[in-house]
């Protein structure tokens, strides 16, 4: 009995191998296409489905990253708040607002002016020596402007900051400029009446002098590239 059902169980296996051969011989010769090609185009298919899908997800990283470069690119156009094509709107600030000069010493001093005439130096224009300081440099009244002081306390070459006088630099001596006075350089006496006259009034120590002062120090005070605002400021005052 048992062997009865092994030769049963056998038969069909064959008959079912027999019947796929026959199946795939009969497919084969109506269309031409392999059994194991048709495998082989099932697995090309899947790769290429697979492509496409990658192709997708790049495209739309790419998109995404052109979009973020966009808007980066916006906002830094955006984030520029003063054009040079425009003109700034307002003056800008003082000397006395631009600064905090509480971060230097201060030091109360009488105040006065002078000139480089006659009046003040018993100097005539003829003289050979008429304009020119103690330390050897000619008179100026700029933004950095000379003026005289007691040697002992402020040493030649010294930056004081002055208010409504501007930046005052050690350059002169004078006899009665004794102890905490000090003298400001004016072009004529009618400026000293007119634009000071006698103070006594705080002033700042930017820089104590070594004692000496050249020329071509005082004109790099001057030119100075980051001061030309307020030496502008200055020059227009000085005019009116």
């Amino acid at each position: 009995m048992e062997k009865l059902m092994i030769n049963n169980f056998t038969r069909r296996l064959v008959m079912t191998v027999l019947f796929t051969l026959a199946l795939l011989t009969t497919f084969q010769t109506i269309t031409g296409v392999k059994a194991i090609s048709i495998v082989s185009y099932m697995s090309e298919q899947k790769k290429a489905d697979e492509v496409k899908k990658n192709q997708r997800i790049s495209s739309h990283s790419s998109k995404q990253m052109n979009l973020t470069y966009k808007l980066l690119n916006k906002v830094e156009q955006t984030a520029v708040q003063i054009s040079s094509s425009e003109p700034v709107v307002g003056s800008p600030p003082s000397l006395e607002e631009a600064f905090d000069w509480s971060q230097f010493p201060k030091k109360t001093v009488t105040a006065t002016g002078y000139t480089a005439g006659f009046e003040s130096t018993g100097k005539q224009p003829s003289h050979p020596e008429f304009g020119i300081t103690y330390s050897g440099v000619k008179v100026k009244r700029d933004l950095y402007s000379t003026i005289a002081a007691d040697l002992n306390v402020f040493p030649i070459g010294t930056i004081l900051f002055i208010p409504g006088y501007g930046y005052g630099v050690v350059a002169d001596k004078g006899g009665a400029i004794k102890g905490d006075k000090l003298d400001l350089y004016y072009e004529t006496v009618e400026d000293v009446y007119n634009q000071w006259g006698k103070k006594q009034i705080d002033v700042y120590v930017i820089e104590m002098g070594n004692g000496k002062l050249t020329e071509e120090e005082l004109v790099a005070l001057n030119e100075n590239e980051t001061m030309q605002v307020f030496r502008q400021q200055f020059m227009k005052t000085e005019k009116e």
